[in-house]
């Protein structure tokens, strides 16, 4: 229940203060007046908006972005793990530098005018500004159910151009290539079952055996597991998250080949796997071997190697010694045994302490950074491509593939996990001999030989 209650205004003349209570029950001021009828009626109607939900804090227009999006907009929006790291890098770069200081309620569509034609001076490409426009109206059209803002800043500014550019798809040809330069049958099997299936990377290593059936030949697809960057998590949470479903919010089975079915079978029986283990598991590292304990063989003397090649001074010195090494800057064989020989003796006396491997920090999932500096750069390397693959490609091959070879294109949309038949449809005439019959028709048409 509201009241008024009389005090001495600054003149020293009589004024009466409106009080009510919210929809919270917490006690708010309907402003001062002269007359306690003023007053009065000033609650009632106040208390009145306020249980019919119309009623609005006037503290509200005063919110500064900043206190917002940070303390009220990002920690309770639901979005994804991911989404809501790009988010938080986003907000903190490009948003609050130009919104930060200003309050809510003042930002008009001339301010967000202004602060794409900043950012794109400042050459953030195109698709970077419609991503920033796109986060900053979420925002707003929060603000404006919250009654935090009166206008939507954003309606009717237009953002630059984004061009379409055509995907690069690896051809079957040169996935053989980056596929026989994996170290190690578990992560060519890997990549193999990758480009058959065209998981995403968070599906793809978190699959278990009990995903895979064997005899039916299916692999359902029923997580994903998001890795969480160390910016953007708790000090005592976990780098990993599994979800208990897929980017597409709903299970899919994908049938897999009869060879792949077979290698992954022979792959659970091989390292017996349970029910409920990874199908790819980082692997635990090896124990680390002393250079010098290798080879029992007395190394050569060095009046027998020889010197090493002049450096920088032009200076040469015996291959195989501390000299040769350091100083020389030899690599060889000889010279690298006889600093490890060196380093090994210190240890052994307690004057070294030997430096421990760096710990990768996984609960058993694989880490994509990790997976793509150890494993898929280096096969790339090797397959002397002119052109960059990144490991989601061999998702967009595996719908190109499907499409060329005469799939039906629902089977694919579904195998892929695709919301809608237009994403799928931009798989369509991708690969390199795509328009091959066009141009055969073209050719045919031109030089056909008039009766």
């Amino acid at each position: 229940m509201g009241h008024s209650y009389r005090r001495i205004g600054v003149n020293g003349k009589p004024r009466y203060a409106a009080i009510y209570h919210d929809a919270r029950g917490q006690r708010r001021s309907a402003g001062t007046y002269v007359t306690k009828r003023e007053a009065d009626r000033a609650w009632g109607a106040a208390e009145a908006d306020a249980l019919l939900g119309h009623g609005r804090d006037p503290r509200r227009g005063k919110v500064i972005f900043t206190s917002y999006v940070t303390g009220v907009w990002l920690p309770n929006h639901q979005i994804e793990h991911t989404t809501r790291q790009r988010y938080s890098y986003q907000i903190s770069k490009y948003l609050v530098p130009e919104f930060g200081a200003m309050r809510m309620a003042d930002i008009a569509p001339v301010h967000v005018r202004e602060w794409i034609t900043k950012l794109k001076d400042r050459g953030v490409s195109a698709s970077t500004i419609a991503d920033l426009k796109t986060i900053l109206s979420a925002i707003f059209t929060t603000a404006l159910n919250d009654q935090i803002a009166a206008i939507h800043p954003c309606r009717g500014v237009k953002t630059p151009t984004v061009a379409r550019k055509p995907r690069t798809i690896v051809t079957p040809e040169q996935f053989d290539l980056i596929h026989s330069g994996l170290p190690g049958a578990r992560w060519r099997m890997l990549v193999e079952l990758d480009v058959e299936t065209g998981l995403r990377w968070g599906e793809l290593t978190e699959l278990r055996v009990r995903d895979f059936h064997a005899a039916t030949r299916m692999l359902t697809v029923a997580r994903a597991v998001v890795e969480i960057n160390a910016r953007f998590r708790e000090a005592e949470a976990p780098r990993f998250w599994v979800k208990d479903y897929p980017k597409d919010k709903e299970y899919r089975r994908v049938k897999l080949s009869p060879e792949i079915t077979a290698t992954l079978a022979e792959h659970i029986t091989t390292h017996d796997l349970g029910r409920d283990d990874l199908l790819f598991a980082m692997p635990t590292p090896g124990p680390v071997i002393d250079a010098a304990t290798v080879d029992d063989t007395p190394p050569p003397t060095t009046d027998e190697l020889g010197l090493t090649e002049p450096n920088a001074a032009g200076r040469t010195y015996q291959h195989g010694t501390l000299s040769g090494y350091s100083l020389g800057g030899c690599r060889c064989a000889h010279c690298r045994g006889a600093y490890a020989r060196y380093r090994a003796e210190r240890r052994a006396a307690g004057k070294d302490d030997p430096r421990l491997g760096r710990k990768i920090n996984t609960d058993g999932h694989i880490p994509r950074r990790w997976f793509a500096e150890q494993i898929w750069k280096p096969a790339l390397a090797a397959a002397e491509l002119d052109f960059h693959v990144r490991v989601h490609d061999l998702r967009h091959a595996h719908a190109s593939w499907l499409l060329a070879g005469g799939a039906d294109i629902q089977v694919v949309k579904e195998r892929l996990g695709h919301g809608s038949l237009r994403t799928t449809e931009k798989y369509l005439h991708t690969l390199p001999d795509a328009d091959d019959t066009a141009l055969d028709a073209l050719r045919r048409t031109r030089t056909r030989t008039p009766r």
